[in-house]
């Protein structure tokens, strides 16, 4: 029986959402694919070298998925809530010696915030995307993230800032299977994306000069200053803030006689504060800007497992409030580089209990 609920697909052009599209229709829905018009300046072959999610061929491709899977498309431009909610606060947290997540950015406020509402605004039920990451309701009536089914693609840590409105109007099929089980899917009813390379770092940062980007974007060159120590003695000149962040190694430019790291970056004075491999290790995190996703809030301590960045294989670590909008995360073993800007996700099992934005450690 044909199921009456009409979902909007967020089609980027690569293999996760258009098997996301395609399981959704054989699922009984109303499927529209959309792609989301939301950077496109760059040339195409540098899109298509880097596997870019939301590029000119992306578009070219997803049109063709939708319409090999018979389903409605349509491109909406979304360039002002990137710029506003992404580009302009990329730049802003360099330049005050933060390290930002885009993506986590994105996803929040463009991805679910701006195409949610406007496929509300024509009758659908759902969004629906390409993500590794599966969504539950719990007995207490909350919506949560629950790992996805293959931990090597697990996408929860980059998800964690949904709302509980967002969870309960968003489908996410491919959370199910694994990369090759979708792969192996796309082949068999002969999706052209197939074998299309995943997408590789920022999407509107195709080369991975950051510095560069936020100096043509300004339309200014930033300035330079020096490397200091923890103390503050002067070991050398920088190229500037935006060019570092904090456990950084390679790429320093200093001959100290012994293996260097970026410890913190202190934007008011201009100045990189370098360090040892042992300087950079602490046994806390202290993170606002909190989302909470199992529970509605974080009453008493806690023992969690917790994440400090994307590749990180997570520690276990015991969380409190501090604030009303503050958290300490204190760690049974040293973490290396608590990074400004980055996010720390905390896991209840498999379950998404929350998580916060890293503003530095104790």
């Amino acid at each position: 029986m044909k199921n009456t609920k009409k979902v909007v697909v967020g089609m980027s052009g690569g293999v996760d959402s258009s098997v996301a599209a395609y399981l959704l229709k054989e699922q009984g829905y109303d499927v529209i694919g959309v792609t989301m018009q939301i950077w496109q300046e760059e040339e195409r072959t540098v899109e298509e070298e880097n596997g870019g999610c939301c590029g000119l061929s992306a578009v070219d491709d997803a049109r063709r998925v939708a319409a090999a899977l018979d389903i409605p498309y349509y491109v909406m431009n979304f360039k002002k809530e990137f710029k506003e909610n992404v580009i302009d606060y990329f730049i802003d947290e360099y330049l005050h010696g933060r390290t930002p997540n885009p993506c986590i950015a994105c996803n929040r406020y463009v991805k679910w915030e701006s195409l949610l509402k406007r496929s509300m605004d024509i009758g659908a039920d759902y969004i629906a995307t390409g993500h590794y990451a599966r969504i539950d309701k719990l007995p207490n009536g909350r919506y949560t993230l629950k790992r996805s089914a293959t931990l090597a693609k697990d996408q929860t840590y980059a998800l964690y800032n949904l709302t509980q409105d967002q969870l309960a109007r968003t489908l996410m099929p491919v959370g199910e299977y694994s990369k090759d089980e979708v792969r192996e899917m796309a082949e068999k009813i002969n999706l052209r994306v197939a074998n299309k390379p995943d997408s590789q770092d920022i999407c509107f940062v195709p080369d991975g000069d950051y510095a560069g980007f936020i100096e043509k974007t300004l339309d200014t060159e930033l300035p330079t200053g020096n490397f200091v120590t923890l103390d503050g003695k002067i070991l050398g000149r920088h190229k500037g803030i935006t060019h570092y962040t904090v456990g950084q190694r390679k790429g320093l430019g200093l001959a100290l006689g012994y293996p260097a790291f970026v410890i913190e970056i202190r934007p008011e004075t201009n100045e990189v504060v370098i360090g040892t491999n042992e300087d950079s290790m602490s046994n806390y995190v202290r993170a606002n800007k909190l989302n909470f996703m199992s529970i509605p809030d974080l009453t008493e301590p806690m023992r969690v497992f917790a994440k400090i960045r994307y590749n990180h294989k997570g520690a276990w670590c015991t969380i409190e409030k501090t604030g009303e909008d503050e958290i300490l995360c204190t760690f049974k073993e040293q973490q290396r580089a608590i990074t400004p800007g980055q996010a720390v996700v905390f896991y209840d099992g498999e379950y998404v209990l929350g998580g916060g934005t890293i503003i530095g450690d104790k």
